[in-house]
């Protein structure tokens, strides 16, 4: 079925379609598809940013595999890309390049996994999201109450890979950053020692 709005068959309005969106979050709501572009709402933003290069989104992919036998003993669900993730609290709406959630994460409507039921995100930085991919997602997610977000940066002076856990008052507690090609610890409830020598 061919979708013309987020989630919204053709033809389907309702009262607040009518009238002129108000917040980014509106606008959003009411995008038409936008091939080649990624939609985002950061900090009550309206984001468009081009989609990464298929070496970026090879670097999710290789981490789908890499936590493939943990992902099948839990009976969890990995996301490559192309999951909106709605921020518990201010709604604002990212797309991870890799999620990981229960099968049974909470949902904002049927396309949007609630950010507070997720396991894990990972941003693999871009020269296009460099500074929002650094800066503001972090802060975002953990406010939005994400367990783990993996940072995968291979557009730095020196290539790292960046685990942050422990979210409290909106900012991550415990950050360990590894160069790119050494193992890092993916906390509880991943318990997992991850190869980073799968990015290079």
């Amino acid at each position: 079925m061919a979708m013309t709005t987020r989630g919204r068959p053709p033809g389907h309005t309702s009262p607040e379609d009518t009238s002129p969106a108000r917040t980014a979050r509106d606008l959003f709501e009411t995008l038409p598809p936008t091939p080649g572009f990624r939609a985002e709402v950061i900090d009550g933003n309206l984001i468009m940013s081009p989609v990464g290069t298929p070496e970026h989104s090879w670097s999710a992919t290789l981490l789908s595999y890499a936590l493939q036998p943990v992902v099948m003993e839990r009976k969890w669900r990995a996301h490559v890309g192309g999951v909106n993730v709605c921020i518990d609290g201010p709604r604002d709406s990212l797309i991870p390049d890799f999620v990981l959630a229960p099968a049974d994460c909470p949902r904002w409507g049927t396309l949007e996994l609630l950010s507070s039921g997720l396991i894990l995100v990972t941003e693999v930085v871009s020269p296009g999201s460099a500074r929002v991919d650094r800066d503001d997602k972090p802060r975002i997610y953990a406010a939005g109450g994400v367990p783990i977000m993996l940072l995968v940066d291979p557009i730095a002076a020196s290539p790292a890979v960046t685990v942050l856990s422990d979210p409290q008052d909106g900012a991550y507690q415990i950050v360990t950053r590894v160069q790119m090609g050494k193992p890092v610890r993916l906390p509880s409830p991943v318990d997992f020692d991850l190869d980073t020598s799968i990015f290079l």
